[in-house]
């Protein structure tokens, strides 16, 4: 047999099995629930792009990146009434959704701009290896846009509340979505519950020690009774339990990528050590997309007031506060506290800092997540040296604090 015939035979033959798991979108059996949650509203159609994700993956899987093109900018399972298709890359490069991340990035349809430019090896992804731009590619659209997705709904189910419009065609329905893209389909048939952020949720917390004895994470346990409530609360048009639900719901996707993005720092540390530069680009390429899902809403967190001749960092949690610093001195001043020393004229509170120290305190603007941004950028070989977990703990913990997110939260990685 013509070798080109029997090399294209058995890429047609993987490309196929790949497709299995996830093909027959037809036949999906859609009822009126998805994994505990119970739908007010038919979001059919969204639920049904998560078979878009399902075959995005095995194809990227197999960088067969033209095909993840097609599915990606065409659609192929979420067909609409009028026989168009809601696409992932329709909603990821839209303007004007109710999320943080164009406002973060400066630019409309950032996740598409991320995204696409892995698929097409363009941009920043222009050179990477095919290994690189399949996690890229996966973690962006599993992860990325279908959180950015959800979270979009979530937002928009308040906007239509605040507004009075609690109804199954208004709020309700909205917040129905933000279900669909975060969960998906669970009929037992197909796996297409296994390729959203619920899915990402389960693995992490396996990782961590965060599931329970089914093996569902806490965080889903939590994101479901918050979908409940929040659900309940529109139903009973009550604004504040709905904006309650909807925070409970991000403090879970900020614990789920705090872990995915603590779990591939160590194993970056691990490949350094083991001098492996292959799994070390790898694991890098997925903490740099896992950790992009909550950058946006961490980073401004992440700030921290720095004394730059101690060389340590203060407690303050506010630029205002970081800047408030000012020594007297009671001979000289005349100040009316007859007072020598360092005192922060915003909270009130006193150093034992000499003069040049007290003037030295510096306010860093998003310096822990700036860290982790840098860690996880492809460029960045590694510093064999350096406990990459304990220090994106470290840089996580201030946002982790606002949060209120706990140690028995995040876990402890196995």
């Amino acid at each position: 047999m013509n070798g080109k015939l029997l090399s294209l035979m058995m890429t047609t033959l993987m490309t196929a099995s790949a497709l299995a798991g996830c093909a027959g979108g037809d036949d999906v059996d859609l009822d009126d629930a998805d994994g505990g949650y119970t739908y007010a509203s038919d979001v059919d159609n969204h639920r049904m792009l998560m078979g878009d994700v399902c075959d995005i993956k095995d194809l990227s899987g197999s960088y067969d990146w033209d095909a993840v093109a097609e599915i990606y900018e065409d659609g192929e399972y979420a067909e609409k009434s009028d026989g168009s298709y809601r696409t992932l890359m329709g909603f990821a490069d839209d303007s004007g959704k109710n999320h943080a991340y164009d406002a973060y990035y400066g630019a409309d349809g950032s996740w598409h701009d991320f995204v696409y430019a892995a698929i097409k090896g363009t941009g920043a992804f222009a050179g990477e290896s095919d290994t690189v731009r399949d996690q890229i590619t996966e973690k962006g659209v599993q992860n990325g846009i279908m959180t950015a997705y959800a979270i979009h709904e979530l937002n928009a189910a308040v906007i239509k509340a605040e507004a009075g419009n609690f109804g199954t065609d208004d709020a309700q329905h909205a917040w129905d979505e933000g279900w669909a893209f975060y969960h998906g389909p669970d009929d037992s048939e197909h796996d297409y519950d296994g390729c959203g952020p619920y899915a990402t949720a389960d693995k992490r917390a396996g990782n961590f020690g965060t599931a329970n004895a089914d093996g569902t994470a806490a965080t889903n346990v939590a994101t479901l009774a918050a979908m409940n409530d929040g659900l309940a609360a529109l139903k009973a048009e009550d604004l504040q339990g709905v904006k309650d639900a909807r925070d409970e719901v991000l403090k879970n996707i900020v614990i789920v990528y705090s872990q995915a993005s603590v779990r591939y720092a160590s194993k970056m540390t691990d490949d350094l050590a083991a001098a492996d530069t292959a799994d070390y680009d790898k694991h890098q390429a997925e903490g740099h997309a896992f950790f992009r899902v909550i950058e946006a809403y961490v980073s401004e967190y992440t700030s921290v007031c720095y004394n730059t001749v101690a060389h340590r960092t203060t407690a303050d949690t506010s630029q205002a506060g970081c800047e408030g610093y000012a020594y007297y001195n009671a001979s000289e001043d005349n100040n009316s506290m007859n007072y020598t020393g360092c005192y922060n004229i915003v909270t009130h509170q006193t150093t034992e800092d000499d003069k040049t120290t007290c003037e030295a305190y510096t306010w860093l603007a998003n310096y822990g997540s700036n860290n982790i941004v840098a860690m996880f950028d492809l460029s960045n070989d590694g510093d064999a040296t350096k406990d990459y977990e304990a220090d994106i703990r470290s840089w996580l913990q201030p946002a982790w604090n606002h949060y209120g997110i706990t140690a028995d939260d995040i876990g402890t990685l196995q």
